[in-house]
């Protein structure tokens, strides 16, 4: 008889250990990155990148590293997803407990007068020499769920993958910041160069108009050549508020991305003294899956839609609850501690099965399951848009190269232009439209070159972005 019991006790837990292990539902594997072999627009494929430099391995201006730190310590959108993290945190430690039981402390106390006319009126003065009802009663309560058909562990998946997403959030917007405040500074040392250039213009134009009056008042030039003179330089002069203005504006969006009221920026260099790399490894594509946390979270979501999926389709099979009460109860006070008199309990078990609910589990299960594969979907966008941003960013980086020399040499042929200019005009060998020109021209050749080097600083930082540095 024992052994009999004992076995069917042993099979029982047997049992239900086996379907607490039991998943009613099929994991959807990450699918296979579709990646090239190598990017677009690079010779070879180097297993090397670098994305695996710390950013301030990568960023060595010591201004723009305090920018940066700036906003990755104050920045309001950084400190929301830290919060964020710490929500996901906690639902992760609460979903750690989800094997263990519910257990509930309950006292109560109740005093009922029942009516004089109905049953226990009539016989309730007899037993307890009064009207009314009292009853104590003081107990401990046990509600357990038993962890079948992987519930539980599903629920489990999916609070950590959901932790994961928040943290692989932080690093994606971290990269944002780091790119996004190195670009703004760039743009300001470029604004800070073409203002240098505008202000040299201007000089150079106020000496030709000089020139240009001179002449006129001895009668070798007409009032046309003055006015033209003068519609050049105050097109010059137009462009120093401008680019005032574009400063300001740029330096308050910096302070507000590093978390500070607007204000000035410090520039620890020129945009003349910042070098361009010669060349940057990106590795290889299929990197992009470990590294960028954007992809990292669409992978992550795969989880969460599988742990959705197995929730959904748990809800479709029967649960098993256990219960359990014991405690104290008299309904006279007297009697109430009197041991074991007022002792009791109650065990029980319930077994749960939906049967009809207008389809709605059924239809919550078919919802996770087409999440699940828009889940899928969204990954290998991630992928495709990956590496169509690297690739971008080396394209940036190799046709700005070619334009860089093409318009520094030009520059360089402008400027011995407008020196031959002014002096043939000095000498009466030139008019007036020549010089004129030719300070146009140089003017304009100066501010795009600057644009482009500027261009060349943002496309190296946007590359470093893009192959998921910038977080580490």
């Amino acid at each position: 008889m024992t052994s009999s019991f004992i076995r069917s006790k042993s099979f029982a837990l047997a049992l239900l250990l086996g379907l607490g292990a039991c998943k009613v539902s099929k994991d959807v594997a990450t699918p296979t990155a579709d990646t090239p072999g190598q990017f677009r627009n690079v010779a070879t494929a180097d297993t090397t990148s670098v994305a695996n430099l710390p950013w301030k391995s990568f960023i060595t201006d010591p201004t723009l590293q305090v920018l940066i730190d700036s906003a990755i310590a104050r920045n309001y959108d950084m400190q929301v997803a830290l919060k964020s993290i710490q929500s996901a945190q906690l639902v992760l430690g609460q979903s750690k407990l989800g094997y263990w039981p519910d257990l509930n402390f309950n006292a109560t106390y109740s005093r009922n007068r029942p009516a004089d006319n109905s049953l226990n009126g009539q016989f309730v003065p007899t037993f307890v020499g009064h009207k009314y009802l009292e009853d104590y009663n003081v107990n401990v309560a046990l509600s357990w769920e038993l962890p079948i058909w992987g519930k539980i562990q599903n629920q489990q998946s999916r609070a950590l993958a959901q932790y994961l997403q928040t943290e692989e959030a932080r690093k994606a917007l971290q990269t944002n910041i780091v790119e996004g405040v190195a670009d703004g500074y760039y743009n300001l040392l470029m604004l800070d160069a073409q203002l240098r250039i505008a202000k040299a213009n201007l000089a150079l134009n106020d000496s030709t108009l000089t020139i240009i009056r001179l002449q006129y008042n001895a009668g070798d030039v007409t009032a046309l050549g003055v006015q033209q003179a003068v519609a050049q330089e105050q097109a010059a002069a137009e462009l120093v508020p401008q680019l005032e203005q574009g400063i300001l504006l740029q330096e308050n969006a910096l302070s507000i991305l590093t978390g500070t009221l607007p204000g000035a920026i410090t520039r620890g260099t020129t945009l003349e003294q910042m070098t361009i790399r010669d060349s940057l490894s990106a590795g290889v594509p299929a990197q992009l899956v470990s590294r960028r946390p954007d992809v990292r979270s669409s992978e992550l979501a795969l989880t969460v839609a599988n742990a959705n999926v197995g929730i959904q389709k748990a809800s479709l099979y029967p649960s098993l609850t256990i219960t359990a009460q014991g405690g104290l109860n008299s309904f006279k006070s007297s009697n109430w501690f009197n041991i074991p008199g007022s002792l009791f309990g109650i065990v029980g078990g319930g077994l749960t099965q939906p049967i009809f609910q207008r389809k709605q589990l059924k239809t919550n299960y078919e919802l996770a399951k087409v999440d699940r594969e828009k889940t899928v979907i969204l990954f290998r966008q991630s992928v495709l848009t990956a590496v169509g941003e690297v690739s971008d960013a080396l394209a940036k980086i190799e046709k700005l190269k070619e334009q860089q020399v093409i318009a520094a040499q030009r520059v360089d042929t402008l400027q011995q232009a407008i020196v031959n200019a002014n002096s043939l005009f000095r000498n009466g060998l030139a008019n007036y439209l020549e010089v004129i020109t030719a300070q146009s021209n140089v003017l304009q050749s100066e501010l795009e070159l600057a644009s482009i080097k500027k261009g060349q600083l943002s496309a190296e930082v946007e590359l470093y972005r893009s192959l998921g540095g910038g977080w580490n």
